[in-house]
């Protein structure tokens, strides 16, 4: 027979394993799979994954061991199985690839061992000798032979924990190369799968010669264990398994030695790159090493199998590791026979930050040249650009996918064009007085000076949501502040934004700095590029208060610049003029709903309940068709009242918004502290002091008296253009223009100054005198 098969007594149903999976791995374990996908070609993307229905997980020795391999890392390896059940239990096939059973073996040898000289040495001698005793040279097909119970005992009872049932078998080459063993194999796994049973796969170690001399079998530092790799590339193309997961204690496959100057992980690998690695010394326990995978996972891919080769050791990703992986995350090195057009992102970065720092080094008026080139190609090339956004409109609308809100933020018009041109055009005169920039001069001491100067923050992500005309605007910013861009819009403006990142590099090209501004077309996941903290230096979402709010989640290693949320407050006072009143609410709330300085809450001030100005107020916003919902207090005064808010912290971004009751200005900066979003906030009164002490006490971004909330962007306050609004209290706060994407740095200009020079034996003392720097000095 050949294997040996040990399958569990109980046969749990599908039904009742769907609903045994935990809450633990996110809302990836309440997903359902779908129909499975015809075999014979791999998945070309990393986004297809999620069609993958057969996979095969393999366990290399260095994920299941223990750090003294001696013994199994259970915290690990529990995590790994919880991950298998819950994809067992959505409907997909898995299979486990395991190592580990030399592993136990030895730790239950050694023991055994230490036990029974322990007792020996305590009957001649009477005394226990244990620091005296040696443990002899444990060979490894007795480990795996003593350990293949235990290994199965333990996956077993893991298992059982998700309803899961389990079944082991051991296989070696003759399986494989004699062909009635072969159909036996596979139709043994095939009838497993068939019964929703986990088969888990180890090579009959016990029995299998050492792959390699004796000597690797001496000492505790290296355990002998029987090759996985290509077991689990012909188990998975002999299965026709979708997908082939190989964990590792490497984060995947890297162009040189991982630890080595220079070493980058590979992202994609396609048949055909081999020359381009350069391979290290295989894994501290094991006998594959990289190639080995590399080359198994190429067979496996030669046979229609996708490959991901991750690490399956690190403590922040083991408990999801596989779970990302099959949501098509970018995780660890993905297998692809099909290679893009173009450059991966990740190269595109390079591209940007290369040309970026040219950008940086051209003289402000040429910077400013850019610019003016831009801005008359905007009106140029006017009917190009609105024919290739009829055509996004078309299909947004086609599709039915999209609110119209946000249709019609995608939509472009002659006058907007226009109006991005004149806004260009204004930005390039402030270009002129940004990069280089003096801010302060310091004489430390006689010949030694100090300059703090304006610099580019480096490389930008700018993700952005339907409107197109973020593009031109976030471009000129880079252009301007001479920072690298990476862009990244929604599909609905493809082609607006195609057309309009042709444009811009256009216009790059006349300084020879084309690369320095990317527009992000691959399918990568807004996840995965917040991912690049070591490449992006910044990100700025431009969208909905969701995709902010990802984005700041997913951005662990990168600031992220913008506000979550726009619930912005318009406070009427008691001593408010009518007229002011109902302008400033009509155009906070009515002028664009969508925009994230929309009014989205009414304070009013108890006084003015049941007088002209609110009756004035109410009909006004009936007549703009505002819905209206009722906070707690205003639905106390009322015995017919609108629908009662479901929260005081909600942005409408529709002709929609709150009405609530304060009993004084005190109060209604209490209350916009405790349900605001630090964006901005208006108040409307007559009253001077009262206005003054509003401004002075809201803790908002912005804080207006008698004048739109609207009035929050980059272009109405003479900026040019923004890149977003700014609820952070560093760096940069309100609108973020020009100022807002510069650091600084400091430039010390000696002699060859020393500090012991400064010393009590020293001969020079610190003078740290001011120097005076003109107006627009530069460095």
């Amino acid at each position: 027979m050949f294997a040996r098969l040990a399958l569990c007594s109980r046969l749990p149903s599908r039904i009742r394993q769907s609903n045994a999976c935990p809450v633990s791995i996110r809302a990836f374990s309440q997903a359902k799979f779908s129909l499975p996908r015809p075999h014979g070609k791999s998945f070309a993307h990393r986004s297809e994954l999620k069609q993958a229905k057969r996979i095969v997980v393999k366990l290399g020795s260095a994920v299941v061991t223990r750090g003294d391999e001696c013994g199994l890392a259970l915290g690990r390896l529990a995590s790994i199985v919880e991950q298998v059940a819950v994809l067992q239990n959505q409907g997909r096939e898995m299979m486990i690839v395991t190592s580990g059973a030399v592993a136990f073996g030895k730790q239950r040898l050694r023991h055994e061992i230490l036990l029974s000289q322990s007792v020996r040495q305590a009957l001649h001698s009477g005394q226990n000798q244990l620091k005296e005793m040696s443990v002899p040279v444990l060979e490894a097909r007795a480990c795996a032979a003593a350990g293949q119970s235990g290994l199965m005992a333990l996956y077993e009872a893991m298992f059982t924990q998700y309803s899961t049932c389990t079944a082991q078998i051991l296989v070696t080459n003759l399986d494989f190369h004699d062909e009635q063993k072969r159909r036996n194999l596979n139709s043994t796994l095939h009838e497993l799968l068939r019964m929703n049973i986990v088969p888990i796969i180890n090579t009959n170690d016990a029995v299998v010669p050492p792959p390699v001399p004796n000597s690797d079998l001496q000492g505790v530092n290296v355990i002998s264990i029987k090759d996985n790799d290509s077991l689990a590339a012909r188990l998975a193309v002999e299965m026709k398994a979708d997908l082939l997961i190989a964990l590792s204690d490497v984060e995947g496959l890297y162009d040189s030695p991982p630890g080595t100057d220079d070493a980058k992980l590979i992202d994609i690998f396609y048949p055909g790159d081999q020359q381009s690695v350069k391979y290290g010394t295989k894994s501290r326990v094991g006998i594959g090493g990289m190639e080995a995978k590399v080359k198994a996972a190429l067979w496996a891919l030669q046979g229609g199998t996708s490959v991901v080769i991750a690490n399956g050791t690190h403590p922040k990703v083991t408990g999801h590791v596989i779970a990302d992986i099959v949501e098509g995350k970018k995780v660890g090195t993905f297998f692809s026979e099909v290679k893009p057009a173009g450059p991966t992102v990740e190269q595109q970065t390079e591209m940007a930050r290369n040309a970026g720092r040219t950008l940086a080094s051209l003289h402000p008026e040429q910077r400013a040249e850019i610019i003016c080139c831009l801005a008359e190609l905007l009106t140029e090339k006017k009917d190009e650009i609105l024919s290739a956004n009829r055509r996004d409109m078309e299909l947004a609308s086609a599709s039915g996918l999209f609110s119209q809100p946000l249709i019609n933020r995608l939509s472009l018009s002659t006058a907007k064009l226009n109006s991005l041109a004149i806004g260009l055009r204004q930005l390039s005169v402030s270009s002129r007085d940004s990069v280089g920039r003096v801010l302060r001069r310091t004489r430390v001491a006689n010949n030694l000076e100090l300059e703090q100067i304006t610099v580019p923050i480096g490389v930008l992500l700018v993700i952005f949501e339907s409107r197109p005309d973020c593009l031109p605007q976030v471009s000129a910013l880079a252009i301007a502040s001479g920072n690298a861009l990476l862009l990244k819009g929604g599909k609905e403006a493809a082609n607006t934004n195609r057309i309009l990142h042709q444009l811009t590099q256009e216009a790059l090209s006349i300084h020879g700095v084309a690369d320095a501004i990317q527009l992000v077309s691959t399918r990568e996941e807004v996840e995965d590029l917040c991912r690049l903290d070591k490449m992006i230096d910044l990100i700025i979402p431009r969208g909905s208060s969701q995709l902010v709010r990802d984005i700041q989640r997913a951005a662990k290693g990168i600031p992220v610049l913008g506000h979550s949320e726009g619930v912005c407050h318009v406070y009427i006072d008691s001593e408010a003029s009518i007229d002011k009143a109902i302008d400033v609410v009509r155009d906070s709330k009515c002028d664009y709903p969508a925009a994230c300085n929309a009014m989205e809450t009414l304070l009013i001030h108890r006084d003015l309940l049941r007088t002209p100005i609110f009756d004035q107020i109410i009909d006004m916003l009936r007549t703009e068709h505002v819905k209206i919902h009722a906070g707690p207090r205003f639905a106390s005064y009322l015995t017919f009242s609108p629908s009662e808010v479901k929260s005081l912290r909600t942005e409408y971004g529709d002709l929609e918004c709150c009405i609530e009751v304060v009993d004084s200005m005190q109060d209604a900066v209490d209350h916009i502290h405790k349900y605001g979003s630090s964006h901005t906030d208006v108040i409307i009164t007559e009253n001077e002091d009262i206005a003054e002490q509003f401004l002075q006490q809201v803790d908002s971004a912005c804080v207006f008296w008698n004048s739109s909330s609207r009035f929050a962007d980059g272009y109405r306050f003479g900026l040019g253009a923004e890149v977003g609004i700014s609820t952070a209290r560093i760096h940069a706060r309100g609108p973020v223009g020009l100022e807002g994407l510069l650091t600084t740095k400091w430039v010390l200009r000696g002699e060859g100054h020393t500090v012991a020079d400064f010393s009590e034996q020293g001969s020079m003392k610190y003078l740290h005198e001011n120097i005076p720097v003109p107006q627009g000095s530069f460095n």
